[in-house]
């Protein structure tokens, strides 16, 4: 019995093994992040809709490492600084009532590096993607490194899917 092949199966076989082998090389990249205590208290949190901040940083954290790697960029640092980009350990929603900061969307990229920084050991470009990432909103400040660019339209890509999400 002669085995049909179907044209285009073989790079349809090709991009599945890539697909899992970039999946097991970005978990591997953010385990000791993703399992840091000061970090999974993020999931206590909700962020956007009913998306934990935790799971909204992994979701950023997750598409930079698959754009950085297309564009050969530092994955690794994007991914890394893509699960603490937002690492502000409060709930924004009442934040403001609480402490009379209305301006959480300036300020928590501040307050996210100085939280990683305590916990972690932070290279120039994770830097520059946690101070970075909120831009335009923060006019002053713009990303400097291709990967702040790839995070910046990234984290808008996952927050407005998460608000939109229905379930």
């Amino acid at each position: 019995m002669r085995k049909i092949e179907i044209p285009g199966m073989e790079a349809i076989r090709r991009m599945r093994r890539l697909r899992r082998r970039w999946r097991r090389e970005f978990f591997e990249e953010i385990r000791d992040i993703a399992r840091h205590p000061v970090v999974k208290r993020m999931k206590k949190y909700k962020h956007h809709g009913k998306t934990s901040c935790y799971r909204h940083c992994l979701n950023v954290a997750y598409y930079n490492y698959w754009l950085c790697r297309l564009f050969r960029l530092d994955a690794g640092s994007a991914a890394r600084a893509g699960m603490l980009h937002d690492l502000f350990l409060y709930d924004w929603h009442t934040h403001a009532a609480q402490t009379g900061n209305h301006f959480h969307g300036l300020t928590h990229p501040g307050t996210a590096y100085r939280n990683a920084r305590k916990n972690f050991w932070l290279n120039k470009t994770e830097k520059d993607i946690i101070i970075n990432h909120m831009w335009p909103v923060t006019f002053y400040r713009m990303p400097k490194t291709k990967e702040g660019w790839v995070t910046t339209f990234t984290d808008k890509y996952c927050g407005a899917f998460e608000t939109t999400r229905r379930k």
